[in-house]
């Protein structure tokens, strides 16, 4: 097995009743300069949470949570229960204000850590290929 590496948050979730934010640490503050230009952007987070040996000892879940869908790798899922605890949203940005990038959601909780943003910019490729599971 490979060795293990570090990752350190560049920012967190932070949530009221009302918005949804990722507040950008200041040291990455400069990383957020032509944000503005784009629409949505893909949020990789840490379920945190979940790290935790047994958290990271799950190759098989039920997709959704729901024991009626059949026990799946959870490649093939977004459980929060994998070997390494990345998670990924696409997410609209509603606006951006200081260190704050309000966005319309994201399936991450209050102070989830945010490992990196990416500009979200769709690829070419058509989508009539497309194929999912029934669970799904």
């Amino acid at each position: 097995m490979p060795a293990p590496f570090k990752i350190a948050p560049i920012g967190f979730v932070r949530r009221t009743d009302e918005a949804v934010w990722i507040e950008i640490a200041p040291p990455f503050l400069p990383a957020m300069e032509g944000l503005e230009d784009f629409s949505h952007i893909q949020v990789l987070f840490w379920f945190d949470r979940n790290d935790h040996a047994e958290g990271r000892s799950f190759l098989k879940v039920h997709p959704c949570r729901d024991p009626e869908n059949p026990l799946t790798g959870v490649f093939a899922t977004h459980s929060p229960l994998r070997p390494n605890l990345i998670g990924l949203s696409l997410c609209r940005i509603e606006a951006i204000e200081a260190e704050r990038i309000f966005i319309d959601r994201i399936d991450a909780l209050e102070d989830t850590p945010v490992v990196d943003i990416k500009c979200f910019i769709p690829t070419r490729r058509e989508l009539s290929s497309l194929r999912l599971p029934e669970w799904a």
